[in-house]
């Protein structure tokens, strides 16, 4: 099971040209009604410069030998965003290569150190949105990771189908949309990874909104924001959260969750740190009985 490259860059394109209007990009409007949304693929291709044929063979999926300056006169033709331009990249490189089964990634014991001496959740991630290292802060806030299966301690499958994660997110579907777009671009780098093909899979069988949010090829990179929280034990926290890559090990990222210094978010910060464990333990078992 595998996510098909070329299905993939197809899809992509013709959803990120369905969301421009001729007026979008100073186009005039004449001709024949439009029957669909977006510019026709011969307005897309005259605004990258390229014949309609070619832009026509990239649509349906054929991305072999285009150059860069094509896909980034494409790219900006679609006005695509910077982790768009990278998923569009990673599709027209894919190439098939034998199939080896991959091992977790592993996190290294200085790194598990430095998670424990950060006084903020916080918790180191892999591809597929796996959660992978944690400190106890990160237990006092989401829950008791450790006593979740290996392959359940995973970003999608707890918000998509553990209804406690979707109470704890004052705007669970932002964070879905979220993990989604993440999701998308790793299967643009990693398009032969079985494990991540039938989690998409599973996802797709379980939820309605997964499927949605799914066909609607957006892309994301994990970056730095705000959510806002809704603990049962200390109520509502704004937090906002930080992602870093780790430059020797480009498929883990550190995120860490903090709030204002002075504020109430901060307050109950430092409450659910006094209360450590036990904090995550009253808040999950209330979370599961609503």
């Amino acid at each position: 099971m595998t996510v098909d490259p070329r299905a993939e860059l197809s899809d992509f394109l013709r959803s990120r040209r369905a969301r421009l209007s001729p007026d979008d990009v100073g186009l005039p409007q004449y001709g024949r009604t439009r029957r669909v949304p977006g510019l026709r693929r011969e307005e897309l291709a005259q605004l990258a410069g390229v014949s309609v044929a070619y832009y026509t063979r990239l649509e349906q999926g054929n991305g072999r030998n285009v150059s860069a300056e094509v896909l980034d006169s494409i790219a900006r033709a679609l006005r695509l965003t910077d982790a768009e331009r990278e998923h569009l990249n990673n599709l027209t490189r894919s190439k098939p290569h034998k199939k080896k089964k991959e091992q977790r990634s592993q996190v290294r014991p200085a790194l598990r150190h430095l998670l424990d001496g950060i006084a903020v959740p916080a918790y180191i991630g892999g591809r597929r949105s796996d959660i992978l290292a944690w400190n106890p802060m990160a237990t006092a806030l989401f829950g008791d990771w450790a006593e979740l299966a290996p392959r359940d301690r995973n970003w999608a499958r707890m918000i998509f189908l553990r209804p406690e994660y979707q109470n704890l997110f004052a705007n669970w579907e932002s964070k879905a949309a979220d993990i989604v777009g993440f999701l998308r671009l790793d299967a643009g780098c990693c398009s032969d990874d079985p494990e991540l093909a039938a989690l998409i899979g599973e996802l797709s069988l379980r939820s309605e909104l997964f499927r949605q949010l799914w066909a609607a090829h957006e892309v994301k990179e994990k970056s730095f924001g705000t959510k806002v929280v809704r603990h049962p034990l200390v109520g509502e926290m704004t937090l906002a959260y930080e992602t870093l890559r780790m430059p020797s090990e480009p498929s883990l990222f550190l995120t860490t969750y903090h709030a204002e210094p002075g504020t109430a978010s901060a307050e109950a910060l430092q409450l659910l740190a006094n209360w450590g464990r036990d904090a995550s333990r009253a808040g999950m078992a209330h979370h599961t009985e609503v």
